[in-house]
């Protein structure tokens, strides 16, 4: 039956046609090149008993939508001394469709103490969230990621060269770019042809573009060194005799901002005098001499010794310990 005819019958047998639509919901993120297809279905009464006629089939091949975003991995600014320095980002393609990314290292931020230069940018090859020398494979010219697929993120790593010269609590940003290779531009910006199986690709609302920045911050981290002696003789006064009891102190200040490992205060027992047994103190807390039982050690032989370990910049430690003058 063709449509006019199917219009006349209806309309002479006073029936009502239910018309019932099968098109699928259509969720945000369904992968770029799915065909999407509904059919309408009108059922009738035409006297002889019901009737069902199908509408052609209208197929629709959903766009790539290319959309992507760029986050700093460093919940702090690193810390960061002339030399070699890694930060961390995650690049997720928040497209539907497999996207490469262009990627671009600008170290020139507005307002940064100093600029580093890049040395190169890495992906985290392996997994592990960490830079590996000679393991993450370094992008070369242009630096671009494989093809990502719809929601997936990698980890990359920008390396930059700190200058010589900076100075303590110095902070500089790096800022790293990402790009859809197909295309950049305003949202709905179109690139015909050019996405999934021919299909269009489309900017959605991030323009195809991101960029994060990561933070340094320099922490020029030293330890200031100084020694005093104080005498007490035989006699109540303050005279270097025989049997004068001299009291050494030692005090180490971390100046900067950073922090510093396995810092160990060491000093010698003086020629002509002995040791005194059990009077090594940290901070005014005693300390054993034996090796072993805690911070510190002390014997005529080897000197004293106290393992303080990692400070931190604005620490001080006070180390004392007794000679007598032989």
């Amino acid at each position: 039956m063709d449509t006019q005819k199917l219009i006349s019958s209806l309309l002479a047998t006073s029936v009502l046609a239910t018309l019932t639509l099968s098109a699928p919901a259509m969720a945000e993120g369904v992968s770029a090149g799915s065909l999407i297809e509904n059919t309408a279905t009108a059922t009738y009464e035409d006297g002889e008993g019901p009737k069902t006629v199908d509408s052609n089939t209208v197929t629709v091949r959903v766009d790539e939508l290319l959309d992507v975003t760029v986050t700093s991995q460093d919940s702090t600014p690193v810390a960061a001394e002339p030399g070699q320095e890694v930060l961390t980002f995650e690049v997720t393609n928040q497209g539907n469709g497999p996207e490469a990314f262009t990627l671009t290292a600008n170290p020139a931020v507005a307002g940064n103490d100093f600029d580093t230069s890049v040395t190169s940018i890495a992906i985290d090859t392996n997994g592990n969230g960490v830079y590996d020398d000679g393991v993450d494979v370094i992008l070369t010219g242009p630096e671009t990621t494989p093809d990502l697929a719809a929601d997936e993120a990698i980890t990359v790593f920008v390396i930059v060269e700190v200058p010589a010269g900076v100075n303590d609590g110095d902070i500089s940003d790096v800022e790293l770019l990402a790009e859809a290779v197909t295309g950049t531009g305003s949202p709905g910006t179109t690139f015909a042809g050019a996405g999934v199986d021919g299909g269009d690709a489309i900017v959605g609302t991030t323009g195809a573009d991101s960029a994060a920045n990561g933070s340094l911050v320099v922490g020029l981290t030293t330890v200031d060194l100084t020694k005093a002696v104080s005498l007490l003789d035989p006699f109540g006064g303050t005279g270097a005799v025989p049997g004068t009891v001299a009291t050494f102190t030692l005090t180490a200040v971390v100046v900067g901002s950073g922090s510093l490992d396995s810092l160990v205060i060491t000093d010698g027992i003086p020629a002509d005098t002995t040791y005194v047994p059990g009077s090594l103190t940290l901070d005014g807390a005693p300390l054993t001499d034996a090796s072993g039982d805690d911070a510190g050690e002390a014997s005529d032989a080897a000197g004293i010794s106290v393992d303080i370990g990692t400070v931190n910049g604005g620490d001080s430690y006070d180390v004392t310990f007794d000679v007598t003058i032989d």
